[in-house]
């Protein structure tokens, strides 16, 4: 219970904590020119911080990487977002083998809508990278506090009921049994909607690819509300799907010289060790808690990153 305790003190000093470490990294610096190396290691404190969080929460370490590295670092946008689908690739994989071991993920479920989101991602990167930063910024800046007040009005439900499983998702055979931890109970699940989840998720792709922040804060409700996949379980497959999504809007950004390995390295590195820990959190910490933390980091990083867009 005390682990519990410090835990949630921990969250909540944690939206505090991040603007903090950047403005003392930007003060550093320009105090003293050879003291870069700031940048590199106050990103990787961060990306640390943001790797704990995105795993329990289920949104991904792009969305949080994005708004949060963008509106308070100094770096362009572009590099930002190509460093975001790393991170957003690397916090997914890190977490991914302890999900599966735990019985929280399911390759069934995961595969058919990582395929349809990865189709799409490409496109959405091509046009990210040819419209100018300045309206990628404003867009993201919407659609981050369009994100938040969907996490805050969404209503999800722990236990989905699905009374009939859709044809589709029995072929597939999408379905089964995880036990919950915290309650001790055997859920028996199963999935309906599948052919209109592979049609949001074409969509889902696209604007992870265009803005770099992975999509996964789309990934949970349209598990959760539209397909009836049961919360926790939603959460630990959405962390799957942006791994395999990613990927090709990865390599359009690699391809195009959009990735600062300065700022990628420890991102990347920071945002695999803090996912780790996240993956466990996620056996322990009800969701509730870290959606409270999230929605406020987002919230607070939307109205900056759209401010800057507009260059107010």
């Amino acid at each position: 219970m005390r682990l519990y305790q410090y835990l949630r003190l921990g969250l909540l000093i944690l939206p505090f904590l991040i603007p903090t470490i950047a403005a003392a990294a930007e003060s550093a610096s320009l105090a003293d020119p050879e003291l870069w190396w700031l940048w590199p290691l106050g990103l990787f404190v961060v990306c640390f911080f943001m790797g704990i969080l995105a795993v329990p929460a289920g949104v991904g370490g792009g969305v949080l990487f994005v708004p949060i590295v963008g509106g308070f670092f100094p770096f362009h946008l572009d590099f930002v977002r190509g460093a975001g689908l790393l991170v957003a690739m690397a916090s997914a994989l890190a977490a991914g083998p302890s999900l599966l071991r735990s019985g929280l993920a399911n390759l069934r479920l995961v595969m058919p809508l990582a395929l349809s989101a990865s189709l799409s991602s490409m496109g959405g990167a091509m046009l990210g990278l040819a419209l100018p930063a300045s309206v990628v910024q404003v867009l993201l800046g919407i659609i981050i506090l369009g994100i938040t007040a969907l996490m805050l009005l969404a209503r999800k439900s722990d236990y989905p009921q699905v009374p009939q499983a859709d044809a589709l998702s029995q072929r597939l055979g999408i379905g089964g049994v995880f036990s919950d931890m915290i309650t001790g109970r055997e859920i028996r699940w199963q999935v309906h909607r599948t052919p209109a989840g592979i049609v949001l998720f074409l969509l889902i792709g696209f604007l992870g690819g265009l803005f770099g922040v992975g999509a996964g804060w789309a990934n949970v409700p349209g598990l959760n509300l539209l397909m009836g996949v049961p919360l926790k379980l939603a959460a630990a497959s959405s962390s799957l799907i942006l791994s395999i999504a990613s990927a090709s809007a990865t390599w359009y950004y690699l391809n195009s010289g959009a990735i600062l390995p300065m700022i990628a390295v420890p991102s990347v590195v920071g945002m695999m060790i803090g996912a780790r820990i996240g993956a466990h959190l996620l056996t322990i910490l009800h969701p509730a808690v870290i959606r409270k933390v999230v929605v406020g980091m987002l919230l607070f990083a939307g109205v900056r990153t759209l401010l800057r867009g507009l260059g107010v």
